[in-house]
Protein backbone atom coordinates (compact mmCIF):
# COMPACT_ATOMS: atom_id res chain seq x y z
CA UNK A 1 0.00 0.00 0.00
CA UNK A 2 1.10 3.46 -0.92
CA UNK A 3 0.76 6.25 0.80
CA UNK A 4 0.68 9.91 -0.13
CA UNK A 5 2.44 12.55 2.00
CA UNK A 6 -1.00 13.96 3.51
CA UNK A 7 -1.86 10.73 4.59
CA UNK A 8 1.64 10.08 6.18
CA UNK A 9 1.83 13.53 7.67
CA UNK A 10 -1.62 12.36 9.41
CA UNK A 11 -0.82 9.58 10.53
CA UNK A 12 2.22 10.42 12.04
CA UNK A 13 0.42 12.94 13.61
CA UNK A 14 -2.07 10.81 15.02
CA UNK A 15 1.06 8.48 16.23
CA UNK A 16 2.30 11.88 18.07
CA UNK A 17 -0.99 12.70 19.26
CA UNK A 18 -1.23 8.97 20.72
CA UNK A 19 1.93 8.90 22.04
CA UNK A 20 1.52 12.18 24.16
CA UNK A 21 -1.95 10.73 25.71
CA UNK A 22 -0.26 7.12 26.38
CA UNK A 23 2.87 9.25 28.32
CA UNK A 24 3.42 6.95 31.74
CA UNK A 25 4.63 8.59 34.85
CA UNK A 26 6.41 6.83 37.63
CA UNK A 27 6.35 7.72 41.21
CA UNK A 28 9.24 9.56 41.85
CA UNK A 29 9.91 13.25 41.09
CA UNK A 30 11.45 13.56 37.95
CA UNK A 31 9.29 11.98 35.36
CA UNK A 32 5.84 13.63 37.75
CA UNK A 33 7.88 17.35 36.93
CA UNK A 34 8.01 16.26 33.55
CA UNK A 35 4.28 15.98 33.26
CA UNK A 36 2.81 19.06 30.60
CA UNK A 37 0.46 21.38 32.59
CA UNK A 38 -2.85 21.29 30.83
CA UNK A 39 -3.44 24.43 28.85
CA UNK A 40 -6.44 25.25 30.69
CA UNK A 41 -4.79 26.82 33.33
CA UNK A 42 -2.58 28.71 31.73
CA UNK A 43 -5.58 30.24 30.33
CA UNK A 44 -7.91 30.83 32.61
CA UNK A 45 -5.87 33.54 35.41
CA UNK A 46 -8.03 34.20 37.32
CA UNK A 47 -10.13 32.14 39.99
CA UNK A 48 -11.87 32.26 43.65
CA UNK A 49 -10.38 30.25 46.66
CA UNK A 50 -13.37 29.48 49.52
CA UNK A 51 -12.29 28.80 52.73
CA UNK A 52 -15.12 27.42 55.02
CA UNK A 53 -15.32 25.11 57.50
CA UNK A 54 -16.54 24.60 61.10
CA UNK A 55 -14.37 27.57 61.78
CA UNK A 56 -16.41 30.05 60.16
CA UNK A 57 -18.87 29.59 63.46
CA UNK A 58 -16.66 31.20 65.96
CA UNK A 59 -15.52 33.28 62.82
CA UNK A 60 -13.11 35.13 64.67
CA UNK A 61 -9.36 35.93 64.73
CA UNK A 62 -8.77 33.13 61.48
CA UNK A 63 -9.92 30.00 60.25
CA UNK A 64 -6.89 28.43 62.47
CA UNK A 65 -8.81 29.03 65.82
CA UNK A 66 -8.79 25.73 67.16
CA UNK A 67 -5.05 25.65 67.07
CA UNK A 68 -4.55 29.34 68.67
CA UNK A 69 -7.27 28.55 70.89
CA UNK A 70 -5.41 25.04 72.32
CA UNK A 71 -2.13 24.58 71.07
CA UNK A 72 -0.82 28.14 70.91
CA UNK A 73 -3.11 29.60 73.76
CA UNK A 74 -3.79 32.82 72.01
CA UNK A 75 -5.19 34.86 75.20
CA UNK A 76 -7.61 36.35 73.12
CA UNK A 77 -9.29 33.32 71.71
CA UNK A 78 -9.51 31.71 75.03
CA UNK A 79 -11.18 35.31 76.34
CA UNK A 80 -13.53 35.18 73.36
CA UNK A 81 -14.51 31.66 74.23
CA UNK A 82 -14.69 32.41 77.99
CA UNK A 83 -16.89 35.43 77.77
CA UNK A 84 -18.93 33.67 74.95
CA UNK A 85 -19.39 29.93 75.37
CA UNK A 86 -20.00 27.73 78.87
CA UNK A 87 -17.01 25.99 80.54
CA UNK A 88 -16.46 22.71 78.47
CA UNK A 89 -17.47 23.61 75.43
CA UNK A 90 -15.16 21.68 72.88
CA UNK A 91 -14.25 22.61 69.20
CA UNK A 92 -16.49 19.54 68.47
CA UNK A 93 -19.73 21.33 69.80
CA UNK A 94 -19.26 24.00 66.95
CA UNK A 95 -20.24 21.38 64.41
CA UNK A 96 -24.48 21.56 64.67
CA UNK A 97 -24.08 25.55 64.08
CA UNK A 98 -22.66 24.96 60.90
CA UNK A 99 -25.72 24.71 59.83
CA UNK A 100 -24.96 26.15 56.25
CA UNK A 101 -29.04 27.52 56.19
CA UNK A 102 -28.58 30.38 53.57
CA UNK A 103 -25.71 28.87 51.26
CA UNK A 104 -27.26 28.79 47.81
CA UNK A 105 -24.64 27.48 45.40
CA UNK A 106 -26.39 28.34 42.23
CA UNK A 107 -26.08 32.10 43.90
CA UNK A 108 -22.37 31.84 44.52
CA UNK A 109 -21.55 30.38 41.33
CA UNK A 110 -23.40 33.25 39.26
CA UNK A 111 -21.32 36.02 41.87
CA UNK A 112 -18.07 33.98 40.77
CA UNK A 113 -18.85 34.32 36.74
CA UNK A 114 -19.71 37.52 37.03
CA UNK A 115 -16.35 38.23 38.83
CA UNK A 116 -14.38 36.92 35.56
CA UNK A 117 -13.45 34.30 37.49
CA UNK A 118 -12.35 31.42 35.20
CA UNK A 119 -11.92 28.31 38.10
CA UNK A 120 -13.00 27.93 41.68
CA UNK A 121 -11.38 26.24 44.71
CA UNK A 122 -13.40 24.88 47.76
CA UNK A 123 -12.06 23.48 51.06
CA UNK A 124 -12.74 20.01 51.17
CA UNK A 125 -10.81 19.86 54.56
CA UNK A 126 -9.18 22.48 56.19
CA UNK A 127 -6.26 21.05 59.17
CA UNK A 128 -9.45 20.85 61.49
CA UNK A 129 -9.99 17.15 59.52
CA UNK A 130 -13.71 18.72 59.22
CA UNK A 131 -14.90 17.42 55.53
CA UNK A 132 -17.36 19.16 53.68
CA UNK A 133 -18.63 16.06 51.86
CA UNK A 134 -19.76 12.72 53.55
CA UNK A 135 -15.97 11.07 53.96
CA UNK A 136 -16.03 7.94 54.59
CA UNK A 137 -12.86 8.00 56.55
CA UNK A 138 -14.26 10.70 58.86
CA UNK A 139 -17.08 9.51 60.23
CA UNK A 140 -19.73 11.97 62.01
CA UNK A 141 -16.84 15.10 61.79
CA UNK A 142 -18.23 15.74 57.87
CA UNK A 143 -21.15 18.39 56.57
CA UNK A 144 -22.97 14.89 55.71
CA UNK A 145 -23.38 13.91 59.18
CA UNK A 146 -23.14 16.56 61.00
CA UNK A 147 -23.78 20.32 60.42
CA UNK A 148 -25.46 21.51 57.09
CA UNK A 149 -26.23 17.28 56.38
CA UNK A 150 -25.38 17.92 53.09
CA UNK A 151 -22.39 17.37 50.36
CA UNK A 152 -21.26 20.74 50.18
CA UNK A 153 -18.75 19.80 47.40
CA UNK A 154 -21.05 18.08 45.20
CA UNK A 155 -23.57 21.19 45.48
CA UNK A 156 -21.20 24.19 44.66
CA UNK A 157 -19.41 21.68 42.24
CA UNK A 158 -22.60 21.18 40.39
CA UNK A 159 -23.54 24.74 39.93
CA UNK A 160 -20.03 25.54 39.30
CA UNK A 161 -19.85 23.16 36.32
CA UNK A 162 -23.31 24.68 35.18
CA UNK A 163 -21.66 27.78 34.28
CA UNK A 164 -18.61 25.93 32.80
CA UNK A 165 -16.20 27.23 35.03
CA UNK A 166 -13.29 24.69 36.23
CA UNK A 167 -14.02 23.19 39.65
CA UNK A 168 -10.74 22.69 42.36
CA UNK A 169 -10.60 21.66 45.86
CA UNK A 170 -8.40 22.35 48.66
CA UNK A 171 -7.59 19.49 50.82
CA UNK A 172 -5.60 19.79 53.77
CA UNK A 173 -3.06 16.67 54.35
CA UNK A 174 -2.60 16.87 58.01
CA UNK A 175 -5.27 17.26 60.76
CA UNK A 176 -4.17 19.16 64.02
CA UNK A 177 -5.87 16.64 66.28
CA UNK A 178 -6.36 13.39 64.64
CA UNK A 179 -4.56 10.86 67.66
CA UNK A 180 -3.80 8.41 64.34
CA UNK A 181 -1.63 11.46 62.82
CA UNK A 182 -0.23 12.53 66.22
CA UNK A 183 1.13 8.77 66.80
CA UNK A 184 2.78 9.02 63.42
CA UNK A 185 4.41 12.29 63.77
CA UNK A 186 5.68 10.43 67.73
CA UNK A 187 7.45 8.12 65.72
CA UNK A 188 9.11 10.90 63.61
CA UNK A 189 6.56 9.48 60.74
CA UNK A 190 8.60 6.38 60.40
CA UNK A 191 4.84 4.95 60.85
CA UNK A 192 2.17 5.40 58.21
CA UNK A 193 -1.09 5.02 59.77
CA UNK A 194 -3.03 7.97 59.01
CA UNK A 195 -2.19 8.31 55.55
CA UNK A 196 -3.44 4.71 54.61
CA UNK A 197 -6.37 4.96 57.08
CA UNK A 198 -7.47 8.53 56.28
CA UNK A 199 -5.15 11.23 54.27
CA UNK A 200 -5.18 8.64 50.95
CA UNK A 201 -8.34 7.08 50.85
CA UNK A 202 -9.84 10.84 51.04
CA UNK A 203 -7.74 12.07 48.22
CA UNK A 204 -8.57 9.18 45.89
CA UNK A 205 -12.80 9.09 47.06
CA UNK A 206 -12.32 13.07 46.17
CA UNK A 207 -10.78 12.65 42.59
CA UNK A 208 -13.16 9.77 42.13
CA UNK A 209 -16.19 10.78 42.89
CA UNK A 210 -15.99 14.76 42.08
CA UNK A 211 -13.58 14.55 39.43
CA UNK A 212 -11.70 18.11 40.28
CA UNK A 213 -9.78 19.81 37.85
CA UNK A 214 -7.44 21.31 40.51
CA UNK A 215 -6.02 20.03 43.52
CA UNK A 216 -4.76 22.22 45.55
CA UNK A 217 -2.50 20.03 48.42
CA UNK A 218 -2.06 22.15 52.26
CA UNK A 219 -0.93 20.76 55.18
CA UNK A 220 1.93 19.41 54.34
CA UNK A 221 4.91 20.63 55.72
CA UNK A 222 5.50 18.63 58.68
CA UNK A 223 6.55 15.12 57.36
CA UNK A 224 8.17 14.23 53.98
CA UNK A 225 6.64 13.57 51.01
CA UNK A 226 7.64 10.08 51.55
CA UNK A 227 5.19 9.95 54.37
CA UNK A 228 2.44 11.43 52.83
CA UNK A 229 3.20 8.25 49.83
CA UNK A 230 2.67 12.20 47.36
CA UNK A 231 4.27 10.36 44.20
CA UNK A 232 2.45 7.09 44.61
CA UNK A 233 -1.14 9.17 44.50
CA UNK A 234 0.02 11.95 42.36
CA UNK A 235 1.12 8.53 39.41
CA UNK A 236 -2.14 7.37 39.98
CA UNK A 237 -3.86 10.84 38.96
CA UNK A 238 -1.62 11.14 36.03
CA UNK A 239 -1.57 7.78 34.75
CA UNK A 240 -5.25 6.09 35.45
CA UNK A 241 -7.54 8.49 37.39
CA UNK A 242 -10.85 9.46 35.54
CA UNK A 243 -8.99 13.65 35.74
CA UNK A 244 -5.78 12.33 34.24
CA UNK A 245 -5.80 14.56 30.77
CA UNK A 246 -7.42 17.64 33.02
CA UNK A 247 -6.15 17.51 36.59
CA UNK A 248 -3.54 20.30 37.61
CA UNK A 249 -2.01 19.95 40.99
CA UNK A 250 0.17 22.85 43.21
CA UNK A 251 3.63 21.89 44.79
CA UNK A 252 2.68 21.22 48.83
CA UNK A 253 3.17 17.30 48.88
CA UNK A 254 5.65 17.32 51.30
CA UNK A 255 8.21 18.90 53.40
CA UNK A 256 11.01 20.52 51.05
CA UNK A 257 8.31 20.59 48.19
CA UNK A 258 6.99 23.93 47.16
CA UNK A 259 8.43 26.02 45.00
CA UNK A 260 10.57 22.96 43.89
CA UNK A 261 8.24 19.82 42.69
CA UNK A 262 4.43 19.78 41.49
CA UNK A 263 1.89 20.72 38.79
CA UNK A 264 2.30 24.53 39.36
CA UNK A 265 3.75 26.76 42.33
CA UNK A 266 2.35 28.11 45.41
CA UNK A 267 5.99 28.41 47.05
CA UNK A 268 5.09 30.72 50.31
CA UNK A 269 1.46 31.62 50.90
CA UNK A 270 0.57 35.30 48.92
CA UNK A 271 4.24 34.49 47.03
CA UNK A 272 5.08 37.42 44.95
CA UNK A 273 8.09 37.18 42.81
CA UNK A 274 10.39 39.58 42.16
CA UNK A 275 10.91 38.71 38.87
CA UNK A 276 8.77 36.40 36.29
CA UNK A 277 9.43 32.94 37.42
CA UNK A 278 9.88 30.71 34.28
CA UNK A 279 7.65 27.98 36.09
CA UNK A 280 4.09 28.18 36.10
CA UNK A 281 3.16 29.92 39.75
CA UNK A 282 0.32 31.04 40.89
CA UNK A 283 -0.65 33.82 43.92
CA UNK A 284 -3.30 33.17 46.26
CA UNK A 285 -4.26 36.55 47.98
CA UNK A 286 -7.09 36.75 50.93
CA UNK A 287 -9.06 39.86 51.16
CA UNK A 288 -8.46 40.02 54.63
CA UNK A 289 -4.80 40.37 54.92
CA UNK A 290 -4.92 38.35 58.97
CA UNK A 291 -7.62 35.21 57.78
CA UNK A 292 -8.41 33.15 55.11
CA UNK A 293 -11.66 32.31 56.18
CA UNK A 294 -14.43 34.90 57.56
CA UNK A 295 -13.91 36.58 60.84
CA UNK A 296 -16.36 38.40 62.37
CA UNK A 297 -13.42 40.92 63.83
CA UNK A 298 -12.04 42.27 60.79
CA UNK A 299 -11.51 45.55 61.01
CA UNK A 300 -11.24 47.81 57.88
CA UNK A 301 -8.29 48.54 57.93
CA UNK A 302 -7.00 45.09 57.80
CA UNK A 303 -8.55 44.04 54.25
CA UNK A 304 -5.93 43.86 51.74
CA UNK A 305 -4.19 47.09 50.58
CA UNK A 306 -5.02 46.88 47.28
CA UNK A 307 -8.35 48.48 46.14
CA UNK A 308 -11.31 47.06 47.64
CA UNK A 309 -12.59 44.39 44.94
CA UNK A 310 -16.28 45.52 45.16
CA UNK A 311 -14.85 48.58 44.31
CA UNK A 312 -12.55 48.01 41.56
CA UNK A 313 -15.43 46.05 39.99
CA UNK A 314 -12.94 43.42 38.37
CA UNK A 315 -15.50 41.35 36.56
CA UNK A 316 -16.90 44.67 35.14
CA UNK A 317 -13.28 45.39 33.79
CA UNK A 318 -12.60 42.16 32.64
CA UNK A 319 -15.55 42.15 30.42
CA UNK A 320 -14.13 45.32 28.55
CA UNK A 321 -10.15 44.02 28.97
CA UNK A 322 -10.42 40.57 29.85
CA UNK A 323 -8.97 39.62 26.06
CA UNK A 324 -5.61 41.14 27.18
CA UNK A 325 -5.81 38.50 30.18
CA UNK A 326 -7.12 35.60 29.43
CA UNK A 327 -5.03 32.85 27.26
CA UNK A 328 -2.55 35.54 27.03
CA UNK A 329 1.62 35.21 27.40
CA UNK A 330 4.27 36.72 28.13
CA UNK A 331 5.48 39.21 25.73
CA UNK A 332 9.61 39.85 25.37
CA UNK A 333 9.42 42.62 27.59
CA UNK A 334 7.27 42.41 30.74
CA UNK A 335 6.93 46.29 31.80
CA UNK A 336 7.92 49.93 31.72
CA UNK A 337 7.67 52.89 33.85
CA UNK A 338 8.29 55.65 31.58
CA UNK A 339 5.36 58.12 31.70
CA UNK A 340 2.97 55.78 34.01
CA UNK A 341 3.33 51.95 34.73
CA UNK A 342 2.88 49.46 31.67
CA UNK A 343 2.35 45.75 32.03
CA UNK A 344 2.52 44.00 28.80
CA UNK A 345 0.70 40.75 27.79
CA UNK A 346 0.61 39.06 23.94
CA UNK A 347 -1.69 36.23 22.19
CA UNK A 348 -0.72 35.47 18.96
CA UNK A 349 0.57 38.53 16.97
CA UNK A 350 -1.07 40.49 19.16
CA UNK A 351 0.38 42.65 21.98
CA UNK A 352 -1.62 44.44 25.00
CA UNK A 353 -0.01 47.08 26.88
CA UNK A 354 -1.98 47.57 30.39
CA UNK A 355 -1.09 50.76 31.99
CA UNK A 356 -2.29 51.12 35.44
CA UNK A 357 -2.42 54.74 36.18
CA UNK A 358 -4.37 57.81 34.36
CA UNK A 359 -1.55 59.49 32.09
CA UNK A 360 -3.50 62.73 33.18
CA UNK A 361 -2.78 63.95 29.28
CA UNK A 362 -3.98 62.72 25.95
CA UNK A 363 -0.60 61.80 24.58
CA UNK A 364 0.79 58.48 25.92
CA UNK A 365 4.50 57.10 25.10
CA UNK A 366 5.17 53.05 24.48
CA UNK A 367 9.00 52.99 24.92
CA UNK A 368 9.50 49.07 23.64
CA UNK A 369 7.51 48.12 20.65
CA UNK A 370 8.75 48.24 17.39
CA UNK A 371 6.02 49.60 15.09
CA UNK A 372 5.84 49.23 11.26
CA UNK A 373 4.06 50.60 8.64
CA UNK A 374 0.71 48.35 9.46
CA UNK A 375 0.80 48.66 12.91
CA UNK A 376 -2.50 49.01 14.74
CA UNK A 377 -3.41 50.46 17.99
CA UNK A 378 -6.39 50.44 19.76
CA UNK A 379 -8.03 50.74 23.08
CA UNK A 380 -9.80 48.04 24.10
CA UNK A 381 -14.13 48.78 24.78
CA UNK A 382 -13.41 51.68 21.82
CA UNK A 383 -13.70 50.02 18.40
CA UNK A 384 -12.03 52.87 16.77
CA UNK A 385 -8.32 53.14 15.85
CA UNK A 386 -6.41 55.49 17.45
CA UNK A 387 -3.55 58.06 16.50
CA UNK A 388 -0.22 57.19 16.73
CA UNK A 389 3.39 58.13 15.75
CA UNK A 390 6.96 56.28 15.52
CA UNK A 391 9.66 57.36 18.03
CA UNK A 392 13.27 57.98 16.86
CA UNK A 393 14.90 54.75 17.72
CA UNK A 394 11.54 52.14 19.08
CA UNK A 395 8.52 52.50 21.06
CA UNK A 396 5.44 54.85 19.71
CA UNK A 397 2.95 57.90 21.05
CA UNK A 398 -0.31 57.20 20.82
CA UNK A 399 -3.07 59.78 20.96
CA UNK A 400 -5.56 58.66 23.51
CA UNK A 401 -9.26 59.37 23.55
CA UNK A 402 -11.16 60.57 26.51
CA UNK A 403 -10.49 57.33 29.09
CA UNK A 404 -13.69 55.84 30.41
CA UNK A 405 -14.43 55.71 33.84
CA UNK A 406 -12.83 53.04 35.48
CA UNK A 407 -12.35 52.31 39.45
CA UNK A 408 -9.69 50.23 38.58
CA UNK A 409 -7.37 52.58 37.44
CA UNK A 410 -6.08 50.41 34.57
CA UNK A 411 -6.84 50.66 30.54
CA UNK A 412 -5.57 48.29 27.33
CA UNK A 413 -4.38 49.42 24.29
CA UNK A 414 -4.24 46.45 21.99
CA UNK A 415 -0.81 46.86 19.32
CA UNK A 416 -1.44 44.57 16.32
CA UNK A 417 1.91 44.23 13.90
CA UNK A 418 4.74 44.97 16.31
CA UNK A 419 7.66 43.30 17.28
Amino acid sequence: MQMTPCQISLFLCLLSCAASFGTRYTPDWDSLDSRPLPEWYDEVKFGIFVHWGVFSVPAFGSEWFWWYWKIALKPEYILFMVKNYPLGFRYADFAPDFHAQFFDPDEWADIFEASGAKYVVLTSKHHEGFTNWGSPTSWNWNSVDNGPHRDLVADLGAAIRNRSLHYGLYHSLYEWFNPIYLKDKQSGFKTQEFVEKKAMPELYDLVNRYKPDLIWSDGDWEAPDTYWNSTGFLAWLYNDSPVKDVVVTNDRWGAGCYCKHGGYYNCADKFTPGQLPNHKWEKCQSVDTISWGYRRNMKLSEVMDLPSIIKVGIGAWLKVNGEAIYATKPWRVQAENATVPVWYTSKSSTVYAIFTSNPMQNTFKLLTPKTSHNTVVTLLGNPEPLKWAPLQTSGLIVLLPDLPFTPAEAWTLQLDEVA
